[in-house]
């Protein structure tokens, strides 16, 4: 196809989820239930800042010493269980920041590398599809080596922290954190966002254990849904029953995966809750999750042989064609179009409904694959790269892609559909170039993003973008009789010529039932048949 054009990657069939979360209201709480709630909350989520600032501290001295002596510590103001809740909580935290902070040294090192090779460049230069040219003048050369310095400067910082253990991690959220400076741009009160400040601070949750009490003994919930808390020593003369602990009014029924659930704790497998506050709302609730052991996944031949739909994805929607096992396209294309613009709560709203009605449709058309592209902005939504295209930055910048990618697999694992990753390399340039103009019809309207569709199931399949090969020109000896519709490479006859479209006598009348006109015989020399014998006439004489 293309003679520079970089070695792709083999399709793999994604691994499906490992763990469930569901969500149910604590409907019904009595102002006393409420009280209780935020005093544990409050409690606990001291403890839980307390125990991360000491694990920042030990940075990267950290062992099971020091990790045991954390635990002590918090089980005296609270219980055993609830200080390996808060420890475990901790460490993911911190673990966390980490990955982000080398995450962002590799974005400074690249924008970095990116600067000092186009300011090494003259002026004016132009670039090249796989590196950008030299600046457009002296004062954007000015301006770009200043933030070459700038950068270089926040990159030695990272460094330095890196090397030394040191993250910066806030509890509660640095959005929410850097809210409180401009309150009036984010339309809150002070009151209002000192209220959502605390509810993110609490710590109500708990970890699953198997062999306990309904898998769970800090938080229980019973199979009829009643609620109860293990309080914390400090509060435990709060409880309204014996042993401590406090029973909710309010009653949780999972409508969702509720018989899963039901079945774990009834055989007393473990299950992690977390109660937490909707502050906008005024609403509490109850999320209960779960592991699920490791499956392993099905080869990508039997994922692959009823056919598969190829998904490409864009920043409003999803374009979407249905290939059959041969890597023919099949009917027309769908699109499953979605909103990203509002807040994170509606813009994922929007994905889940247009996932929803991708996988019902592949459900109807009775395909056991999806094909996406596993795609990856990470190093493509660089200032230094993109600079001046500010609008495609934001565009890129704006998908979701890992959330998408889980999202789509969990929600396709529920109704027995696997998920193919495929190589994204220049599946909307050979799917345009190879079966844009071909599927296009007056009723049909093919758009580059449904081609790309095309080009994402075919890789799926394991066939090449590209279609059969072209017919050979006119003056070859087989007049273009080639095919050029798909076939496996066992069926017998694949490169024959074409089949004659009626089997009409010659002569007969054709199926529109006018008559067609028979071949003439040839008054010329050149396409004389073969089989005639040429007499060549005496020259004439003439005096």
């Amino acid at each position: 196809m293309v003679g520079d054009s970089r070695k792709l990657t083999a399709s793999f069939v994604a691994s499906g989820p490992c763990g469930v979360a569901i969500r149910d209201r604590l409907k019904h709480l009595t102002p006393q239930d409420e009280g209780v709630l935020r005093a544990v909350g409050a409690h606990q989520g001291a403890l839980a800042s307390r125990d991360l600032k000491a694990r920042c501290a030990d940075g990267l001295e950290h062992n099971a010493d020091t990790w045991a002596a954390r635990k002590r510590e918090l089980t005296g103001v609270s219980s055993s269980r609830i200080a390996g809740a808060i420890t475990k909580a901790t460490h993911d935290q911190w673990a966390l920041a980490r990955r982000c902070q080398a995450a962002h040294i590799q974005k400074l090192a690249a924008g970095i590398k990116t600067l000092r090779h186009r300011l090494s460049l003259p002026l004016g230069e132009k670039g090249t599809k796989r590196a950008a040219g030299g600046y457009r003048s002296k004062n954007e050369w000015f301006r770009k080596s200043r933030r070459l310095a700038m950068l270089e400067a926040r990159h030695t910082a990272a460094v330095a922290d890196w090397q030394a253990g040191r993250v910066r991690v806030v509890r509660g959220g640095k959005r929410l954190f850097n809210t409180r400076h401009h309150l009036a741009q984010a339309q809150l009160s002070e009151e209002h966002w000192r209220e959502r400040w605390e509810a993110e601070r609490w710590f109500i949750a708990a970890d699953g254990e198997s062999g306990k009490r309904f898998g769970n003994e800090p938080i229980r919930v019973t199979p009829d849904g009643e609620v109860s808390i293990k309080l914390p020593v400090p509060l435990a003369h709060l409880a309204n029953t014996r042993n401590g602990r406090y029973v909710l009014t309010a009653t949780v029924a999972f409508a969702h995966r509720g018989a899963e659930w039901a079945d774990r704790i009834t055989a007393n497998r473990a299950v992690a809750y977390r109660i937490h506050l909707d502050t906008e709302r005024g609403r509490w609730y109850l999320t209960a999750s779960w592991q699920r052991p490791a499956v392993q996944t099905i080869p990508l031949a039997a994922a692959c042989a009823r056919g598969v739909i190829g998904v490409d994805t864009n920043a409003d929607h999803f374009a979407a064609y249905r290939l059959d096992q041969h890597g023919n396209p099949v009917g027309d294309p769908h699109r499953f179009g979605y909103d990203l613009s509002g807040t994170a709560g509606h813009r994922d709203a929007q994905i889940r409904h247009a996932l929803t009605r991708l996988i019902n449709w592949a459900v109807r058309a009775g395909v056991a694959a999806i094909g996406i592209e596993n795609l990856d902005f990470t190093a493509e939504k660089t200032r230094e790269k993109h600079g001046g295209r500010k609008q495609f930055r934001q565009l890129i910048s704006g998908m979701p892609t890992g959330k998408l990618k889980a999202r789509l697999v969990s929600m396709a694992a529920e109704h027995g559909l696997s998920v193919v990753a495929v190589d994204p390399a220049y599946t909307s340039l050979w799917g345009a170039q190879h079966w844009q103009k071909p599927l296009t019809t007056p009723h049909r309207k093919m758009s580059r993003h449904d081609a790309a569709g095309i080009a994402i199931g075919r890789r799926a399949l394991g066939h090449p973008v590209r279609r059969r090969t072209a017919p050979p020109p006119h003056d070859r000896s087989d007049r273009a009789g080639h095919r050029t519709a798909q076939a496996e490479p066992g069926d017998r006859g694949r490169e024959g010529t074409r089949p004659p479209t009626t089997d009409r006598p010659p002569g007969g009348p054709s199926p529109s039932g006018k008559r067609k006109r028979e071949p003439s015989a040839s008054n010329t020399v050149r396409d004389a048949p073969s089989t005639q014998q040429w007499v060549q006439d005496s020259l004439v004489c003439t005096g």
